[in-house]
């Protein structure tokens, strides 16, 4: 019986390899590095979701192989966010919350990797959603049922009890039946939700160490955590493999969290000397989300919001893009994250224009930053964020020049995401 199923791997292992597709994508110009010049024609090679050669453009495609001919576009590295919400829409009212389903959820959640792949995103870090859909959502796209994005996962987000990420604004029943499990008091406890987290699945954990603009507390944008409690959520994930990420906006609260080690500091908004010298000091990254605020200033005044959340936007609005400006100016490291959810789901690109004009930053420093940059935030760089032979094949192709002009990023004549070319229209 033991030679039988061996027999029977080997037969399986020979018909994958059989049915793996050779892929010849030839390019009019070959950006393999985003931190590099971009080469003339070239011929990149894909078999079985892998970049297995980069050829001159004159090189013999391989027998049998498919060619994709993109002589007239650039060709560069699958583009990465770092902090995406795919199970949520803009605009969204919050009682929504009680209503809608976790299955309607999931179903979002795919549509909504459909259009954030489409935009030339191959990889994404989901930063918050209910228990399951996100896990959902990534499961499926992973298993080839959908078209979409690599997906991390952190599910929901680990707070405070009353604070940006519980739930609130519902009469007290309501409030307990919608409960995710993520509130924590005290280090006990904190290192608890973590373990819980990592237990349903999580590839990160996700904080928000500071009140929040679209929640409807309405207590500021200042510290929630205990240093104590931040130090040990990071330890506990730590000990599980796990990185953080900080939602955090207020000064101190950012201060805290990158003291504590967390991975990513998420908006950044009111960010000080003393946060920039602790980020420096930790290492930690700096992901803008500069597309949210672009969200919120256009559904301000137009009864989307309530009064709590139009009062804490104001605030943030009045510093839009300051941090990103101070943190890449000092050094600090910066990814690429926009806050889809916030805004609609497919134009994540536009964070390149803003991250030029309100952070200061050069294109090219802000495609690095959407490549190499925030593969190594994910710990992901040997894998992603290059061209390179033995990679996961994420490839875009595009007209112009993405390493210098914005715009050309925001419409893609190519996408392909582990070697599965993503149909461009239904």
């Amino acid at each position: 019986m033991r030679q039988f199923w061996v027999g029977a791997v080997a037969l399986l292992a020979l018909a994958a390899g059989a049915r793996a597709e050779t892929i010849a994508i030839r390019a009019g110009k070959l950006v393999t590095d985003a931190a590099r010049p971009a080469a003339g024609p070239s011929l990149v090679v894909v078999t079985n979701g892998r970049i297995t050669a980069i050829l001159p453009a004159d090189a013999p495609v391989p027998a049998g192989a498919r060619v994709i001919d993109l002589s007239g576009k650039t060709v560069l590295p699958g583009l990465m966010d770092a902090h995406v919400h795919l199970t949520g829409d803009p605009g969204t009212p919050f009682w929504r919350e009680a209503i809608d389903t976790d299955e309607y959820a999931t179903a979002v959640g795919l549509k909504n990797a459909l259009l954030t792949v489409r935009a030339g995103f191959t990889t994404v870090r989901d930063l918050g959603s209910a228990k399951a859909s996100g896990f959902a959502v990534r499961d499926a796209i992973r298993d080839g049922l959908a078209f979409g994005p690599r997906v991390l996962a952190s599910g929901p987000a680990l707070s405070i009890i009353g604070g940006h990420g519980d739930v609130s604004g519902f009469r007290e029943e309501v409030t307990h039946a919608l409960d995710s499990d993520n509130t924590c008091t005290g280090e006990d406890q904190c290192a608890a939700r973590v373990r819980e987290a990592a237990k349903r699945g999580a590839d990160v954990i996700k904080i928000t160490a500071t009140g929040g603009v679209l929640s409807q507390q309405g207590r500021g944008l200042g510290a929630h955590f205990t240093d104590d409690e931040m130090e040990t959520i990071v330890k506990t994930a730590a000990t599980l493999g796990l990185k953080v990420a900080a939602h955090a906006h207020g000064a101190d609260g950012i201060t805290e969290a990158a003291k504590a080690g967390v991975a990513s500091i998420e908006h950044g908004t009111f960010i000080d000397d003393a946060g920039i010298k602790e980020m420096k000091a930790k290492g930690s990254w700096y992901v803008a989300t500069l597309m949210a605020l672009q969200g919120v200033n256009a559904r301000m005044g137009k009864g989307i919001y309530t009064p709590v959340v139009e009062k804490k936007a104001r605030e943030a609005l009045q510093k839009w893009g300051v941090g990103l400006r101070a943190a890449q100016r000092a050094g600090v490291n910066i990814a690429f994250g926009t806050d889809s959810g916030v805004f609609e789901h497919g134009a994540n690109a536009g964070e390149f224009a803003l991250m030029v004009e309100k952070g200061g930053m050069t294109q090219q420093a802000a495609l690095v930053a959407a490549t190499t940059g925030t593969a190594r935030l994910f710990g992901i760089e040997e894998d992603v964020g290059t061209i390179a032979v033995g990679k996961r094949a994420d490839i875009i192709a595009v007209d112009g020049d993405p390493q210098t002009d914005p715009k050309s990023l925001m419409k893609m004549a190519f996408v392909m995401a582990g070697g599965r070319v993503v149909p461009l229209n239904d």
